[in-house]
């Protein structure tokens, strides 16, 4: 029978996500392709050190331990990459050599795969290429760019923090071109005008879903066992504030999901809140948002809607 997808949560992570490929990168820009491999080929053994989304994905992965089976895994992480398939020898073995479960992947030289994204139910994919995030995005696919951060770190908890932006991530901009085009006040109002509608779904709302699903587990598990500790905790962190929060909250409920903490910081800058919460992984569709937050958390930009209508300067890694 096939492996089947459809009700696990399915992560596709990029090479240059998951590993510090920087000294990949640098004979790939300096010396070109035909070097490079040669390179990826004499270090073949040499396992890859931990990326950005390394810590995130090692957590999520963990997560299996509540699996029924461990042939039927909660979460499923895949590999997509635009290595080609020589060249991704050397990330398999790095990630064997690390213990992660991770067995399947997509190599296709030189071009995204995120078009294959729908084929693995995917409800994410991470890589620190802007350029391939934008390219999924504008599919409609569910993508963020892993930003470079120093506060990567890692612990024996075993806890999964994962942080959230409301507009453009959990739910559409809708909103948020009422605030650019009419400002603060007009936004506040727009919102309390339509406190019943709910908004409608953003890029990672499914992604928010497959999570709870996974919350309802480790629920199960604590009451057969309520020595069980809930590692999985989720936080939405936004700009809005009162009165623009009710709706937002609203919209979580009609959708069937639900968060664990809630910031309604008002402009009050993110970071400091991050610092103190210390996701494993923070999504926000605002590079402003994120010059800060990328110092303090491991923060990934969802380049969705009309903050994100001009395209940023590349400077492309080659995974």
């Amino acid at each position: 029978m096939p492996f089947e997808l459809d009700n696990r949560l399915v992560v596709g992570v990029a090479s240059s996500a998951l590993f510090d490929l920087s000294d990949s990168d640098a004979v790939f820009r300096a010396k070109g392709e035909a070097e490079y491999r040669r390179y990826q080929e004499q270090h073949l053994n040499d396992t890859l050190k931990p990326g950005e989304a390394y810590p995130f994905i090692r957590r999520l992965l963990s997560l299996n331990d509540l699996a029924d089976a461990p042939d039927d895994p909660l979460v499923e992480v895949i590999v997509l990459s635009r290595n080609d398939p020589d060249t991704g020898l050397r990330v398999m073995k790095s990630i064997q050599a690390l213990g992660l479960p991770i067995t399947r992947a997509v190599f296709m030289q030189g071009r995204s795969p995120h078009k294959f994204m729908p084929a693995f139910n995917m409800s994410l994919f991470l890589s620190a290429s802007a350029e391939a995030v934008r390219e999924a995005v504008d599919a409609r696919l569910p993508a963020g760019q892993v930003l470079p951060s120093a506060a990567v770190e890692e612990d024996d908890s075993g806890d999964l923090r994962i942080a959230f932006d409301f507009d453009g991530v959990l739910a559409d901009d809708a909103s948020e071109g009422v605030m650019q085009a009419q400002g603060l006040p007009a936004f506040h109002a727009h919102e309390v005008a339509n406190l019943a509608t709910p908004h409608s779904p953003g890029p990672l709302k499914a992604f928010l879903e497959a999570i709870n699903r996974i919350q309802d587990r480790e629920q199960a598990r604590f009451l057969v066992d309520p020595g069980y500790r809930i590692r999985v905790h989720v936080a939405i962190v936004t700009a809005r504030n009162a009165p623009s929060h009710e709706r937002a909250m609203g919209s979580l409920k009609e959708w069937g999901v639900r968060v664990n903490d809630a910031f309604f910081l008002g402009g009050v800058e993110k970071a400091r809140v991050l610092e103190i919460l210390k996701p494993h992984i923070f999504f926000d569709d605002q590079a402003g948002h994120l010059a800060g937050a990328a110092k303090v958390a491991p923060s990934v930009h969802v380049p969705f809607g009309i903050a994100n209508a001009a395209p940023p300067a590349s400077n492309e890694p080659r995974h």
